[in-house]
């Protein structure tokens, strides 16, 4: 049943190329959004078939492909990747559908986008190091041709720093790959094996493997001071491949820390926590601050995406029970409310020519204006500055609670982030949406249904799911869970956060998580 998420778009890949050539570019679209239509539907029935109460892998597939090197076909599925899978799908069916109807070469820039989509449904449910490692960079060439092709005007730069960036990523997981299985001695580079022997690996070679980890995720997440490709890519970008970028490639990094780096290196994954928790609020109130600054739209929301991923690497730097279960919740929301951000700012810019808070005024006027994108941006800003009701709010909120008693400053400092979220949000909502449309922008062109139906099924689910955030914490619960104990009862630790997690009192603890005792190298 994985492998179908993995030949599906294979499949709509071939199809698109063996199209005639001058077939009109209605037509390719229609094949690329049927696959992806199909591939969502797919993740819906696993999802319908995935039995949430029982921790671990379910619909495993192993099949021996690479003997020589160890490398084997593993895929599997549980409660951190499965929602992320079909966010995955949905946000490849929003980018498809914002995509302009005479996008120029279609063949192969829906090609390109069934790629991505390939590589990213892949690194989620990969079960060997190897064949993650190997969809992670699958990821990077379909995503440096459609900045580079179809960007902006300094695109072949963005471009360029993004596939640099992305390959010292590379290097530097692979190197801690390799290192884990040649230290532990295991015949391959299965995920399972390899959790089941590196707690046994010394605190030292555990922190010198996992920093290796740390800095490749921390380049794909990012956080400071590795974050330097990420406004570029997003200002030279189309709209729809930000809203792929921000809404799921992130994500790879703050996954590939949880599933491979605390999952494999509980001892250096506690060394480093405090240092990670610093660097997670360094970040959110450095991206905070840069994004009050900018005059770009897609600037401000580019920074945005630096503080908010932020509060991931907190929340898992924790290692509480709640706090680990609020980060994965945190990566769901941050990709709804940056996807539908990007999507509206691509709007505005469509419409209006231009991106610049100091040129654009008054487009929430109903005569002349933008008023229904308007509004659906005020909503997107008061969900992404976490206002109660909002899936936003429930994410952070659990992070911070998760993490405020293992590391009360950090902590803190992040809150302040949030806090300045509502500032710079605000600064641009006001200054493009809010006073007298100006002479020198004509009546606008009206925004057809396709360009804001997108954009509504995400404010729906971002305030649907800030009403029901169980029907996210679900999933996720039992597999952390057991992943905390199994780790905590191989290193003969005392699980912090012992307490059963309710649903029903999601909002209310009767006591604070016990902080963690961290190890210290000899």
């Amino acid at each position: 049943m994985l492998s179908a998420l993995i030949g599906l778009p294979i499949l709509g890949m071939i199809l698109l190329g063996i199209m005639p050539a001058k077939s009109p570019t209605t037509r390719y679209r229609a094949i690329a959004l049927t696959t992806a239509w199909i591939g969502f539907i797919w993740t819906v029935v696993l999802a319908i078939q995935f039995d949430p109460s029982q921790p671990g892998m379910q619909f495993s597939e192993s099949l021996p492909w690479i003997e020589g090197i160890g490398l084997s076909y593993q895929l599997g599925l549980d409660g951190l990747s499965l929602p992320l899978i079909v966010l995955n799908a949905l946000l490849t069916i929003v980018a498809i559908l914002s995509t302009d109807r005479d996008v120029q070469r279609p063949r192969f820039y829906y090609i390109l986008i069934l790629l991505l989509n390939l590589g990213v449904v892949g690194a989620f449910i990969a079960q060997d190091v190897l064949l993650f490692f190997l969809f992670y960079e699958l990821e990077i060439i379909p995503l440096y041709f459609l900045i580079a092709i179809w960007g902006g005007a300094r695109r072949g730069y963005a471009a360029t720093k993004f596939l640099i960036y992305t390959a010292v990523s590379g290097i530097f997981i692979l190197a801690a790959f390799l290192g884990t299985v040649w230290l532990t001695g295991s015949p391959g580079f299965g995920y399972e094996v390899l959790r089941s022997q590196s707690h046994l690996l010394p605190l030292g070679t555990q922190v010198l493997l996992l920093l290796g980890l740390l800095v490749g995720f921390g380049i794909k997440i990012p956080f400071f001071p590795f974050h330097t490709w990420l406004p570029d890519a997003h200002v030279e970008a189309s709209t729809p491949v930000s809203v792929l970028l921000a809404g799921i490639l992130l994500k790879l990094g703050t996954y590939g820390l949880l599933r491979f780096g605390l999952g494999l290196f509980l001892d250096g994954w506690l060394y480093l926590a405090p240092w990670m928790a610093t660097l997670a609020a360094i970040s959110a109130l450095y991206g905070a601050s840069c994004a009050i600054a900018q005059k770009d739209m897609k600037k401000v929301v580019a920074y945005s995406s630096i503080a908010h991923m932020a509060f991931v690497l907190l929340g898992l730097a924790a290692t509480t029970r709640l706090s680990i279960i609020a980060a994965s919740t945190q990566m769901i929301s941050h990709g709804l409310i940056s996807a539908m951000l990007f999507l509206l700012v691509g709007v505005v810019y469509k419409k209006t020519g231009s991106r610049d808070v100091t040129y654009l005024r008054g487009l929430l006027t109903p005569e002349r204006g933008l008023p229904l994108i308007g509004s659906l941006m005020i909503l997107g800003a008061m969900a992404s500055s976490g206002i109660p009701g909002m899936v936003g709010f429930i994410a952070e909120f659990l992070v911070f609670r998760g993490s405020f008693p293992v590391f009360p400053i950090q902590t803190l400092l992040c809150m302040v982030g949030t806090g300045l979220t509502a500032v710079y949000f605000l600064l641009m909502i006001n200054r493009v949406f809010f006073g007298r449309l100006p002479v020198y922008i004509d009546r606008l062109p009206s925004v057809e249904w396709g360009e804001r139906s997108p954009a509504i099924v995400l404010a729906v689910l971002i305030l649907v799911l800030g009403l029901q955030p169980v029907w996210m914490t679900r999933w996720t619960e039992p597999q952390v869970s057991s992943l905390l104990m199994e780790q905590f009862d191989a290193t003969q630790r005392s699980l912090p956060d012992v307490r059963t997690f309710d649903r029903t009192t999601l909002f209310m603890q009767t006591s604070p998580e016990a902080p963690i005792s961290f190890p210290r190298l000899p």
